[in-house]
C-alpha cells in the first residue's frame, strides 16, 4: 500500500474521531443543561467560558454524590413549617429581623437534611445541584437579607425576599424528598435576572404568593394577599 493511501486513512480517521468527541462533548452539554437549567445558564454566563463553566458544573455533582441527603422526618418536617410560619408573622413588625430568620431556618433546614455547612457561596452550589430551578431565588433572598444589615434593603425587598426564601423552604421540606426542581417539573418561582433560555414560571409576585410547602394557602399560611405582607397565623 502506498504512502499517499496510509495518510489519508489517517487523516480520516482523525476525522471521524474528531467528529466523534464533538457529538460527545455536545451530548454531554445538552445533558447538563438539561439537568440543571437556568443554572448552567447562569454558570456560563458567570464564567464566560462553556467548558470551564461545565467542569465547575460536573465538579459539583461529585461534590454533592458525597453526602446522603435525606427528607425530614414528620415531626421535623412539621416543625419547622410552624417556625416558618412565626417568621412571616414576626414580618409585619419586624421585616429585616424576620428575614434573617428565615436565612437561619433554611440554613437549619439544610443541615437536617444533611447537606454540608460551608461558606454561603459553596453551600449554594451545592444546593444548586438539587434545586437548580430555585437555588437563585436563594441567592437573591441572601443578598437582600445581608443588604438589610446595613439598612439598604426596603420593605418591598424584604417581602420579595421571604417569597424567594420559601421557593426554596418548600422544596426542602417535601415529605418524600423528592426533588422536582431538577427534574425541570416544579412550579416554583425562576430566579431573578433570568436569561432567556431559562425555564419555568415567572418571578413570584409579593401580591400572589401561591401555597406553602405543606399546602396551605397564602392566608393560611401568613401572607397577606393585598400586599401589605404576612398576615399573623391563627
Amino acid at each position: 500500500m502506498s504512502t499517499l493511501i496510509w495518510v489519508v486513512i489517517a487523516i480520516v480517521a482523525v476525522i471521524a474521531i474528531a467528529l466523534v468527541a464533538v457529538g460527545a462533548r455536545k451530548r454531554n452539554s445538552a445533558m447538563l443543561r438539561d439537568r440543571f437549567g437556568p443554572e448552567y445558564d447562569r454558570a456560563v454566563e458567570k464564567s464566560g467560558d462553556q467548558r470551564a463553566a461545565e467542569a465547575d458544573l460536573r465538579a459539583r455533582e461529585k461534590q454533592r454524590a458525597q453526602f446522603d441527603v435525606k427528607p425530614l422526618p414528620e415531626s421535623t418536617r412539621l416543625q419547622f413549617a410552624d417556625e416558618w410560619r412565626d417568621v412571616q408573622e414576626n414580618f409585619i413588625d419586624q421585616p429585616a429581623q424576620a428575614a434573617t430568620a428565615a436565612d437561619i431556618l433554611i440554613t437549619r433546614v439544610m443541615e437536617a437534611r444533611g447537606y454540608p455547612m460551608n461558606d454561603f457561596d459553596v453551600q449554594a452550589d451545592l444546593v444548586s445541584v438539587d434545586y437548580p430551578e430555585t437555588v437563585e431565588n436563594y441567592r437573591f433572598a441572601h443578598a437582600v437579607q445581608e443588604r438589610s444589615q446595613t439598612q439598604q434593603a426596603s420593605t418591598e425587598d424584604l417581602r420579595e425576599a421571604l417569597l424567594r426564601y420559601r421557593s426554596l423552604f418548600d422544596e426542602l421540606l417535601r415529605p418524600d424528598g423528592n426533588n422536582d426542581a431538577a427534574n425541570g417539573t416544579t412550579g416554583q418561582a425562576q430566579p431573578a435576572r433570568a436569561s432567556s433560555r431559562q425555564r419555568g414560571t415567572a418571578v413570584p409576585d409579593p401580591r400572589d404568593p401561591g401555597t406553602s410547602a405543606i399546602g396551605q394557602t397564602s392566608e393560611s399560611a401568613g401572607m397577606g394577599s393585598d400586599g401589605a405582607g404576612p398576615a399573623p397565623g391563627p
